[in-house]
């Protein structure tokens, strides 16, 4: 029993891991590596919790070092990961209309930044959340991780020009950063991706949104990532709105 109840924070503590080794390949400027680190931190962050269920070990510390390793690996590394992205935008001075660049470097990274107090914010509060046990009020922090790190991959895979563009320019770096730390605190209710029993009917939208969602990723790969999280945010709210109508 002793050794069962601990696997669950084991697989918590390897979220942490690679949460931490996101973060030395951000500030080494290989967004890419990040990318995969994040992905693992957060696969890591799903098995624990199923661990937990499963073992029958769920705990109060398993809660909130949870809480503490997400914090890290999608909190702490989006925030890197901007900071780094606007950083590099200095290229591109002059066809942004950037005219001062000491006050734009010393300055502007820095709202990357803005993107992990956004996520301290939404731990905080999801601990404490009784509303969220079965679903989410706002967008989850793994998610807005996966968001905001996606970008520096569509921007080195892309083919298209306009979508290099769109994800290079300054502008709109800042207003993502500004929009995932209110979009991960907003009191807009999302449906939860855990299936709620062995019935299909009642994972229907679930099961559904899961399919498109491997569809997307299969014939867009990275360029899907930020269409599946607006999806879900859409679909999210239309069906806040069949419940309230249809109630």
């Amino acid at each position: 029993m002793t050794i069962k109840k601990h696997i669950p924070n084991a697989i918590t503590l390897l979220n942490l891991m690679s949460g931490l080794i996101a973060l030395v390949y951000a500030f080494d400027d290989n967004l890419q590596m990040a990318f995969f680190w994040v992905c693992m931190g957060i696969f890591f962050d799903f098995w624990d919790g199923f661990a937990a269920r499963v073992l029958k070990v769920s705990s109060p510390l398993g809660v909130q070092l949870d809480s503490l390793a997400d914090m890290v690996t999608s909190g702490v590394v989006p925030g890197a990961v901007m900071y780094q992205m606007l950083a590099h935008i200095q290229e591109n001075f002059e066809q942004y209309n950037v005219t001062d660049e000491t006050f734009y470097m010393k300055l502007v990274p820095f709202i990357g930044f803005i993107i992990t107090l956004g996520s301290c914010m939404r731990l905080g509060k999801f601990n404490i959340d009784t509303r969220q046990t079965s679903s989410f009020i706002g967008l989850p922090t793994p998610a807005n991780a996966l968001f905001i790190l996606s970008i520096p991959m569509i921007t080195s895979t892309t083919e298209s020009d306009f979508v290099f563009n769109v994800f290079s320019n300054p502008y709109v770096l800042v207003f993502v950063s500004l929009f995932s730390a209110f979009i991960m605190n907003a009191e807009i209710p999302l449906f939860s991706l855990k299936t709620k029993n062995k019935n299909l009917s009642d994972n229907k939208v679930t099961l559904l949104f899961l399919g498109i969602c491997a569809i997307l990723l299969l014939f867009f790969q990275f360029e899907a990532i930020p269409v599946i999280i607006g999806f879900y945010i859409l679909l999210s709210i239309i069906l806040n709105l069949t419940q309230k109508s249809a109630s």
